[in-house]
Parts: C-alpha cells; sequence; structure tokens
C-alpha cells in the first residue's frame, strides 16, 4: 500500500558477503510482499510487487484523541542531501514538518516514513503527534536477573541481551568452521625490521602524494612483496579442487578491510601487473566502497592469497584463518620498537611479526617458512622489489 518512486530503496538483501540493495524499478504502489524480514531467498525469487502508476489508497488519518497539533507548525523544507520518498513527503506536507529536524535513518541520511512518524511522537525532539497506531513492540526474551539484587538493595537489571546473528555473521561462523574441519592449517612465524621501509616511505611520501595522488603506505610494499614471494612458491597460490592441485599463473590479492557489518576481502586483480602506486590507489578505492557499504559482489570474488593486517587494531601477533579455497593467508601486525640485536651491537629497531597460515596438504612447511623469509627479505631491503631480486 506504501507509494514509492522509482529507484527509491524499499529492501536490503544481506548475502554472506555484502548487504545488496533492491530499489523499486518503477514509480507506484507495493502491491504485495512475499517474503518477511529474515526471510531466506533464492537467486531470481521474487520478494514483492509494485503496481506502476497507482496511487496509493491507505488511509492516514488516525481516531482525533490521538491526534495532536505541533503547538508551531513550521514551513515544508526538503532535506538537502536526500531525496524524500513519496510516503514520507505527504506525511511532512499534510502535518507541515520541518524536515531540516527530522534525523534521517535511511541509507546517506535519507528520511523515511517511519523516521517522520517518530519524530512526530517526540523520538527525536519532534512535537509529540500520531497518524495511527505504532508498531507493536518486539517481544523481547525475559532477562535473567541477579537472585539477590533486591535482598542487598541493589537494582536488579537485565544480565544478557538477545540478538540475533546477522546473515554475514552466520556465514562468517559456518565459513570458519568448514575450513577448520577441511584444510590442515598451520601457522608460522617471522620478525620484520622495518626500519629501512619506514626510513624509505618517511623520506618520499610526500613526492609520491604529490606525483601519484595517492598517499605511500606499508600494503602496497607488502603487496609486492607477497607477490614476489609468490613467484618463487606457487603452491602458495595453489588450490585443492577435488584430487587436483591447481597452480594460478595470476596474482589476484586480496586484502581484508573491516567494514561496519564485518571483515570483509576486495581483491586486487592482477596485482602483479600493477606498480606500487597503482597499487596502493587500488586498495584505497576498494577500502572505502567497503566502509561506505558500497562494496560490490564482484569486487570480493575470487583471490588467491590473501592479506590480513590486524596491526590497525593493535594486534602483535595472531594466527590467521584461510579464506577457503586459497592455501595461504599472511598476518601483518603493528610495530613495536624492541631492542635487536645486529652484528655485535644491540640496537632499537621498530619490529613486526608476521604469520603466515597455509594449507599443509598443498604446502610443505620447508616451503611455508621460505616463503615468510623471502617477504621478510623484500621488506628489510625494499631495493629488492625495485630490482626484482
Amino acid at each position: 500500500g506504501d507509494e514509492v518512486m522509482q529507484d527509491e530503496i524499499i529492501a536490503e538483501l544481506e548475502t554472506d558477503k555484502v548487504t545488496v540493495e533492491i530499489n523499486a524499478p518503477e514509480s507506484g504502489v507495493i502491491g504485495a510482499i512475499l517474503k518477511k524480514a529474515g526471510d531466506t531467498v533464492k537467486v531470481h525469487e521474487v520478494v514483492g510487487y509494485v503496481t506502476a502508476g497507482a496511487v496509493s489508497s491507505k488511509a492516514v488519518e488516525a481516531p482525533a484523541a490521538a491526534v495532536l497539533t505541533p503547538a508551531q507548525p513550521t514551513a515544508l523544507v526538503e532535506n538537502k542531501n536526500e531525496t524524500i520518498p513519496p510516503a514520507a513527503k505527504k506525511i511532512i506536507a499534510d502535518n507541515k514538518l520541518d524536515a531540516g529536524q527530522i534525523q534521517g535513518s535511511g541509507k546517506r541520511g535519507q528520511i523515511l516514513k517511519e523516521d517522520v512518524v517518530n519524530h512526530m511522537q517526540g523520538g527525536n525532539g519532534g512535537t509529540a503527534s500520531t497518524l495511527r497506531a505504532a508498531p507493536a513492540p518486539k517481544p523481547v526474551k525475559p532477562s535473567i536477573q541477579r537472585a539477590s539484587g533486591e535482598a542487598s538493595g541493589q537494582a536488579s537489571g537485565e544480565r544478557e541481551t538477545v540478538k540475533p546473528m546477522s546473515k554475514l555473521r552466520q556465514a562468517i561462523a559456518t565459513r570458519l568452521v568448514q575450513v577448520q574441519q577441511t584444510a590442515a592449517i598451520l601457522t608460522t612465524f617471522n620478525e620484520i625490521d622495518m626500519h629501512n621501509l619506514m626510513s624509505l616511505r618517511s623520506k618520499y611520501k610526500d613526492q609520491f602524494l604529490d606525483t601519484h595522488g595517492v598517499k605511500l603506505g606499508f600494503m602496497g610494499f607488502f603487496t609486492k612483496a607477497v607477490i614476489h614471494a609468490l613467484q618463487a612458491f606457487p603452491a602458495i597460490n595453489a588450490e585443492i579442487r577435488g584430487t587436483d592441485m591447481i597452480y594460478k599463473n595470476y596474482f589476484d590479492i586480496g586484502v581484508a578491510v573491516g567494514g561496519p557489518k564485518g571483515l570483509v576481502v576486495p581483491v586486487v586483480r592482477d596485482a602483479d601487473q600493477l606498480s606500487l602506486a597503482e597499487i596502493e590507489a587500488e586498495i584505497m578505492r576498494l577500502a572505502l566502497k567497503v566502509k561506505d557499504g558500497q562494496v560490490d559482489l564482484k569486487d570480493l570474488e575470487g583471490g588467491t592469497f590473501t592479506i590480513t593486517n590486524g596491526g590497525i587494531y593493535g594486534s602483535m601477533m595472531s594466527t590467521p584463518i584461510i579464506n577457503p579455497p586459497q592455501s595461504g593467508i599472511l598476518g601483518i601486525h603493528n610495530i613495536v620498537k624492541r631492542p635487536i640485536a645486529i652484528g655485535s651491537q644491540v640496537v632499537i629497531r621498530p619490529m613486526m611479526y608476521v604469520a603466515l597460515s597455509y594449507d599443509h596438504r598443498i604446502v610443505d612447511g620447508k616451503e611455508a617458512v621460505q616463503f615468510l623469509v623471502k617477504i621478510k627479505e623484500a621488506i628489510e631491503d625494499p631495493a629488492r622489489l625495485l630490482l626484482e631480486v
């Protein structure tokens, strides 16, 4: 019964990787809703219908006793940032509300019909008013309370909060358990002296930004180092498919990025054919898409090897889990100044622990250790990446 305009967001599909918006194909009225929130649907399955060009016959009036007129009606003001959907706009106009004072909860702050109703009920500082009966609150599961609360004079309260797992979190949980059960995962560690790379970055970061329009970070160097090592040890860039080992002759490097709904891994395609600046630019582009909730499924598909950076969260060391069907994942961590021996002297150097988790079914321990050593050598002597030695 709600009126919608063409391309208005009317629902969201939460997949195991991203949230995909469903837009109204035409302007009109929602004629039927076949699936409710939380249902699982298949590809190409119909979830509802929009009657093109129709006008809603929904009554927006409520019993007189339930209507409170704003004390000082204000003129309608269009939201400057987003187009207001027709259903919400009609309520705003009918009640002479100021759209500029309504807090939108839609994508990028779009004002939805529910936001207008909530505003009129005083939910975000507006004058209390109702157009129709508010939806019944969702049932709350009984909370577990402290048995001795009343006896001790303390205020008893909820001890647990029940929150359903999102589809993304359910998928992540399932995949992590599956890879632990199907792959023979081992992890090997090493440490890297970041002094030379940090000095190089500090010396050229301003010129790099002026020349290429992108910041010079560490991920570009680690991506280059990973490719250098994968070329030397192709089994770590391979996967098991049935009883076959599939060796990849291309290098699509996944870079784990934390998004609003969890960790996702967008892929830098053919990274071996990109310059350092191009790799940095592509990582930045994909990271922004993830953080804005705009990442596409095509950005996440495939990948031959993954890099995950726990250091941005302060992690000193971890054992990353392989992203199936890949055979390896590199975990990099925070940089900490520590005393180390160089020759016969003890010096303070910025050190980073790195970890390689690998599938022992296809990768031998010797290969894994040498792979990590090759990355260590490349990062500690960045000239190796430029000379490709």
